[in-house]
């Protein structure tokens, strides 16, 4: 695959770093990668709005064709899951999305291992698309706040080497989009109210 960003190519999908460290450990003679790759109710500053994840957000989707990828990267595969089987272990707590994977004999599973072992590389990413959100508006003092309540596709957990990566693209779309409609209904609430008011009148001329 040319293009390394194939996040870019699927209509709806975000990728988020919320702050989670991924970490590296020895369990049963085998090297393990993972952590919590995302965080319930810890409220994430994306330069124009503020986002958090309600619990209970990734429940429908922790069972999707999800992939273990290196840097979100489809070329550095390390695991993969599909209907809940598979090399790549998710669950979610109380807490958030957890995931673990066995790290494979692969160029990728041992250049990873060796950074994880360096500290080079210590931060988890998703990518994602969203079934439901709310927007919260705030009064110019305080950034909007974005709720994501329901998930529609987890595509993958990533060990990333830089996590600033925020693609609100399409979150700045799904903005737009309530200020269109909250725009749309100020303008039918004013014709109502125009036509109430003229109503109103009528009225009070005939009673004259």
């Amino acid at each position: 695959m040319k293009n390394k960003d194939y996040l870019q190519n699927i209509d709806g999908a975000e990728r988020r770093h919320f702050g989670p460290e991924v970490r590296y450990e020895l369990r049963d003679e085998k090297d393990v990668a993972g952590g919590y790759a995302a965080l319930y109710n810890v409220r994430a500053d994306l330069g124009w709005f503020e986002e958090e994840i309600a619990p209970g957000a990734f429940d429908d989707v922790i069972n999707d064709d999800v992939r273990a990828l290196f840097n979100h990267d489809p070329n550095h595969i390390l695991a993969r899951s599909k209907a809940g089987s598979g090399t790549l272990r998710l669950s979610v707590d109380e807490k958030g999305l957890v995931y673990d994977f066995d790290i494979p004999d692969t160029t990728a599973g041992r250049d990873l291992r060796v950074n994880m072992e360096l500290g080079n590389v210590t931060q988890s990413s998703f990518g994602f698309s969203i079934e439901e959100e709310e927007w919260v508006r705030r009064d110019g003092k305080e950034k909007d706040l974005r709720i994501i309540k329901k998930f529609g596709r987890l595509f993958d957990v990533s060990p990333v080497t830089f996590p600033a990566y925020t693609d609100t693209t399409v979150a700045k779309r799904s903005f737009e989009a309530v200020q269109k409609e909250e725009q749309e209904t100020r303008e039918q609430d004013k014709k109502t109210m125009s036509v109430f008011e003229a109503r109103h009148k009528l009225n009070v001329n005939k009673s004259l």
